[in-house]
């Protein structure tokens, strides 16, 4: 066996600029700096009264004091990018400066200062705890603060020391309050970016199962208008030993192989589209309509209060009965669809049988009134799209410069095949085809095709339409 390939060099992790890594912890830009800010503010204002407090209280040299203050402001600077090891370091710092002023306590004047937390150690800590806690988990903020506690109960009950005025148990309910504050802030947080990431979630199932309905209708559609060809097929190849005389064994042989091969294809349709069809069974079953019903569907949106023109260019054919099933529900979809969400509105219908195809056009007016608000489950423009792309056509809907909505679909009469052009999905588009060869040939003043509306697609023009 050849040896495995290597795998593929990972690349190197791209260094964090300064913007990025100020970036990080917090979300907004205005939010984020402001609490820079803020934060910088406290640790300077610590950083002065620590070293103050602790060279004046605890009689410890100006630049001891200075350390240690400092030291304290330097944990709030830390805690915005790495609050665990700033939490360590101000815990580290409390305990090395009050085991520093233990021996000089003895010799403090009154009042007794106070130790082993003094006031900027405690403001800091408190600080420190608060930012550990909006950042990690409970269980890590409540560790930090039993470790704290035990900390402080170890400095002021079993060393101990002389003269001081004991924070110990103050000191330890501050810090209680800053990590329940900072714990319940993040768990609103978290609550609020479940609750997005759910809805989003809810969203994104919705619309699959508006697809999947959708897809799910198309297809009962879809197998109806198969069955009925499977059956057409074997009632014509079941009925021709009839019409000749005389036929030879080999005729009906072929014959009857091919209404059984019909019989065979149409039962297995049934069986694996007709489930489809369990959802509704009670759904009557009726011829599905095709653009021979135009004027009627046009009439009844007519009775319904929409005034409607129709406009048909090109010279009119019959299409396979998917593109003409496709094509109806389209119009009938868009009109629907100026009905419900344009009250008053006029709409126009524009159907144009073109050379390998037909377009189709619906545009209406903007409407005199607001709408109501809809009732209907979204599925309008997801449906004519499915419909349209099944066929290898497109479909676009955009409001239109005048106020309005324009629906524009292009269904292909037969596939495109790379390479080989137009393929005829039967034989009646490959008469419909050299017709209009022959239609094309003649002089352009004989045709009587009417003006061709150029917005509609053309797919030797807009693959894409």
């Amino acid at each position: 066996m050849p040896p495995n390939p290597p795998p593929p060099d990972k690349p190197a992790p791209r260094k964090r600029t300064l913007p990025e890594n100020l970036r990080k912890p917090f979300g907004t830009t205005w939010l984020r700096w402001l609490t820079i800010l803020l934060t910088t503010w406290i640790a300077l204002g610590v950083s002065l009264a620590g070293g103050n407090e602790l060279s004046a209280s605890y009689d410890l040299t100006t630049a001891n004091g200075l350390v240690g203050g400092f030291a304290l402001g330097l944990t709030l600077i830390l805690a915005l990018w790495h609050p665990g090891a700033a939490w360590a370091l101000s815990l580290a710092a409390t305990v090395a400066t009050a085991m520093t002023a233990r021996p000089h306590l003895a010799e403090t004047a009154a009042p007794d200062p106070n130790w082993p937390w003094s006031t900027p150690a405690v403001i800091a800590h408190a600080s420190v705890l608060l930012l550990l806690a909006l950042r990690v988990r409970t269980r890590t903020a409540v560790a930090a603060l039993a470790v704290s506690g035990l900390v402080t109960f170890v400095l002021q009950s079993v060393i101990g020391a002389e003269n001081y005025s004991g924070t110990g148990t103050t000191s330890v309910a501050i810090f209680a309050v800053a990590v329940l504050v900072g714990t319940a802030l993040r768990g609103r947080k978290e609550a609020r970016s479940q609750l997005v990431e759910q809805e989003t979630l809810t969203a994104a199932e919705r619309a699959q199962r508006t697809l999947l309905e959708e897809r799910s209708r198309i297809a009962r559609e879809l197998h109806d208008v198969v069955a009925h060809h499977m059956s057409v097929i074997s009632i014509q190849a079941q009925v021709a030993p009839h019409l000749v005389e005389n036929p030879t064994d080999e005729l009906k042989e072929n014959l009857e192989g091919i209404r059984q091969n019909a019989l065979e294809a149409l039962t297995e349709l049934r069986r694996v589209l007709g489930v489809l069809r369990s959802e509704h069974p009670d759904a009557p079953h009726a011829p599905q309509p095709t653009l021979e019903r135009l004027e009627a569907l046009v009439e009844n949106t007519r009775a319904a209060g929409l005034t409607v023109t129709v406009e048909i260019t090109g010279r009119r054919r019959q299409l396979s009965p998917g593109v003409e099933l496709s094509a109806y529900r389209i119009v009938q979809e868009a009109l629907s669809n100026v009905l419900r969400h344009a009250p008053g509105s006029s709409a126009r219908v524009a159907v144009a049988y073109e050379r390998h195809g037909v377009s189709l056009r619906v545009v209406n007016s903007p409407p005199l009134w607001p709408a109501p608000p809809s009732q209907g489950a979204g599925h309008g423009l997801l449906g004519m799209r499915e419909r349209a792309a099944m066929l290898g056509g497109g479909l676009s809907a955009n409001r239109s410069l005048e106020g309005g909505f324009v629906v524009s679909a292009y269904l292909p009469a037969y596939l495109r095949v790379e390479g080989l052009g137009y393929v005829p999905q039967d034989p009646t588009h490959a008469d419909n085809a050299d017709a209009l060869d022959a239609f094309d040939a003649l002089d352009p003043d004989d045709q009587d095709s009417g003006p061709r509306d150029s917005n509609l697609h053309d797919p030797d023009k807009d693959d894409t339409a």
